[in-house]
């Protein structure tokens, strides 16, 4: 029986045609991802509608949110190591430890929050908590008198924060208009990437006028401001609903998830974060390469921070304009875009000089990349899941950046030790080629590249 061709498309007809193999595999069940969505359920190539108003006091609440909670807690990480050191006389031994433990936590915490954010009521409880419990755990480290109190705090602190991102995400795209997620996932990202460069400078300014513990006290404040922001980003979330909804059992659906796309979108993203190492090692690197010379390695130390605040301006502005480009043409290009810029910052962390602005150059290809890559891929999860999956796949997505970064700082720190940092880099850039490699066989039947 013939069918009109203009004609919306029902569950049955979708579920045929993914029965029936349709290009890429990009074909999902109607119900499971929206008749708008249908035709691009993973939402690659889907171009934006400029007259969208997107810019609502609630996209703005979250991204006032990310950069103040972000300023927030990076003081506290760039005090750490000397409050640790200095202060109560630990060893490098124990921050390496603090610190890894706390990250592996935050990736756990993101799979067990995705679920519990895919009801709307709970989702804004969850985000306004997590930001509460991040700023008043963060600060309680001033007043740390042992190495394991340090410990304890700071995994309290990473896991409310792993538990607040996917509630945090499910909310942005909630308020923001489908046509408009790379905007506002951008604006988002530049939040968070410009209170990694806000934080550390208030830290060098505080330290110096009240000292360490009161610094980490006063870490409070814009922690404080996180949580008034994601407040009003959720209250106005509650105002935009279309209709109340029941309250959903806590599971991680993996069959709806892989009928909506999650499982090939993650592919090239997991290649993409086995290979996105740790910001650490690039500090290192430059430092290493830095330290040449005349100049001591107290002066390479300061100006391999300096680049690396630039790291995180480029990763700001290259985040704004991301979103934009995001929306007009589809994250898959932004994505790949950004492996690509990676690879070449890679390239020059491999292969750099000791004149500052080589590995300058390096740290903002570095941020650039990030910035475009982390838009792109929760732009993607944004279009590509209908809402009451929203939650439990920011978890996923998560957890799988979480446990790539983690396993790719390891293995580039043991290639770095055991041959050289030209190998380590070399081995982490074969990554980024790979995710853009399998971006090529992902075509949906709307493609427009």
């Amino acid at each position: 029986m013939a069918q009109d061709p203009d004609a919306e498309p029902t569950p049955e007809t979708a579920a045929g045609s993914d029965a029936s193999g349709s290009e890429g595999g990009f074909e999902a069940d109607a119900d499971s991802v929206g008749l708008a969505d249908a035709a691009d359920p993973a939402g690659f190539d889907d171009p934006a509608d400029p007259a969208d108003p997107w810019l609502t006091p609630g996209v703005a609440g979250i991204g006032a949110a990310s950069f103040f909670s972000d300023a927030g807690h990076e003081i506290t990480t760039a005090i750490l190591p000397t409050f640790l050191t200095a202060t109560l006389h630990a060893g490098p031994g124990a921050l390496g430890l603090i610190e890894g433990l706390s990250d592996a936590l935050t990736g756990v915490a993101k799979l067990i929050g995705g679920p519990l954010a895919d009801d709307p009521p709970r989702r804004a409880r969850l985000a306004s908590g997590g930001y509460v419990v991040t700023a008043v755990a963060t600060a309680a480290i001033g007043a740390a008198t042992a190495v394991w109190q340090v410990g304890v705090l700071r995994a309290v602190a990473w896991a409310a924060r792993g538990i607040r991102s996917p509630a945090r995400d499910a909310l942005l795209a909630s308020l923001a208009p489908r046509k408009a997620y790379g905007r506002a996932f951008g604006l988002e990202r530049a939040g968070d990437n410009l209170g990694a460069v806000a934080g550390p400078l208030l830290a060098s300014l505080l330290v110096t006028l009240v000292g360490i513990r009161h610094t980490l006290y006063l870490a409070f404040v814009p922690g404080l401001f996180a949580a008034a922001a994601i407040t009003i980003a959720a209250r106005q979330a509650r105002d935009v609903a279309a209709s109340p909804e029941a309250r959903r059992s806590f599971r991680i659906n993996l069959t709806a998830l892989r009928e909506a796309g999650a499982g090939r979108a993650l592919i090239p993203i997991a290649a993409f974060e086995l290979g996105n190492v740790a910001t650490t090692l690039l500090i290192l690197r430059a430092t290493g390469l830095l330290h040449h010379g005349s100049r001591s390695l107290t002066s390479a130390t300061a100006l391999a921070i300096l680049l690396y605040a630039a790291h995180n301006v480029a990763a700001t502005g290259v985040a704004l304009a991301g979103g934009h480009w995001i929306d007009k043409a589809g994250p898959r290009i932004v994505f790949a875009t950004g492996a690509a810029v990676y690879v070449a910052g890679y390239l020059v962390f491999a292969f750099a000089g000791h004149a500052w602005p080589i590995p300058a150059a390096a740290f903002v290809l570095a941020g650039a990349g990030i910035g475009l890559a982390e838009t792109a891929e929760s732009a993607l999860f944004a279009r590509m899941l209908p809402d009451h999956l929203r939650g439990s796949g920011f978890g996923l997505l998560g957890l799988t950046q979480s446990a790539g970064a983690f396993a790719s700082t390891a293995v580039v720190g043991l290639l770095w030790a055991a041959f050289s940092p030209t190998l380590g880099f070399g081995y982490a850039a074969a990554w980024m080629l790979l995710s853009m490699a399998s971006l090529a066989f992902w075509r949906g039947p709307r493609s427009q590249v």
